[in-house]
């Protein structure tokens, strides 16, 4: 428990990084920010279906395949149908959004999110080190991005960049708080391995890669499949080596 508190701090700095790049006009590349998504969501989706799939599975059984499709569903709810507005990336479209209440929403459809987030890393270190490892790697690879898009959404919404700012610290706060749960509460500590799984595919899935398809670009799309082999590699080389 104690390194995945660790490393879900760690997480939740690297949240705060993103909306610090958006509230500080200190803007990085989009083309590099672009690229991480894409990086982001290969490493997601082979973290979650080769390391966190079969291990939940195998401890629960039919159930745990519920679990995924449960928490898959659980973020599709929070951020397609109660956010009224929600895509990764830095937002653009000011003009269309001066209402404080869309930032607000965006707020609440992310926590879920990151409350996994934590839910995840501690489920992968209850696993084995190795896994714990990969999870908070495929986690950390879309926090910043994370952070950017929350921030901008606030800022462009008309709240102020102090709010935007407390909007992206409660985002690291839930996923600290995930962590702290998981061994607290049953539910949690039981399928935790397979709601964080489906909350991962749908990050990597339905969250990150429809930014990537925006655009017809072969660093882009050999970006996926670069964070895919990476995690595969990490997968191997840990298992040999980390208990």
């Amino acid at each position: 428990m104690d390194a995945a508190l660790l490393y879900a701090l760690i997480a939740a700095g690297a949240n705060l990084l993103g909306g610090l790049i958006i509230t500080g006009h200190s803007h990085a590349s989009q083309a590099a920010q672009r690229l991480l998504i894409a990086f982001g969501a290969g490493f997601m989706l082979a973290t979650a279906f080769v390391g966190m799939v079969p291990h939940a599975v195998e401890e629960g059984g039919e159930a745990a395949a519920a679990g995924i499709l449960l928490g898959y569903l659980l973020v599709h709810f929070t951020q397609h149908v109660l956010t009224p507005h929600f895509h990764f990336g830095e937002e653009t479209h000011h003009d269309e959004m001066v209402d404080p209440w869309v930032g607000i929403a965006a707020l609440l459809g992310l926590v879920l999110h990151t409350f996994f987030d934590g839910v995840a890393i501690a489920s992968g270190f209850r696993v084995g080190e190795w896994l714990g490892l990969l999870v908070f790697l495929a986690i950390l690879l879309h926090k910043v991005p994370e952070g950017v898009t929350l921030a901008s959404v606030m800022l462009a919404s008309g709240n102020s960049r102090r709010r935007a700012l407390a909007a992206v610290v409660a985002l690291g706060l839930s996923t600290v708080l995930g962590v702290l749960l998981t061994e607290q509460v049953a539910p949690l500590a039981t399928h935790g391995l397979a709601l964080s799984a489906g909350v991962t595919i749908y990050v990597g899935a339905s969250n990150l890669v429809p930014e990537i398809q925006k655009e017809r670009n072969l660093a882009m799309a050999l970006s996926v499949f670069a964070g895919a082999g990476l995690f595969y590699a990490a997968f191997l080389m840990l298992r040999g080596f980390v208990p």
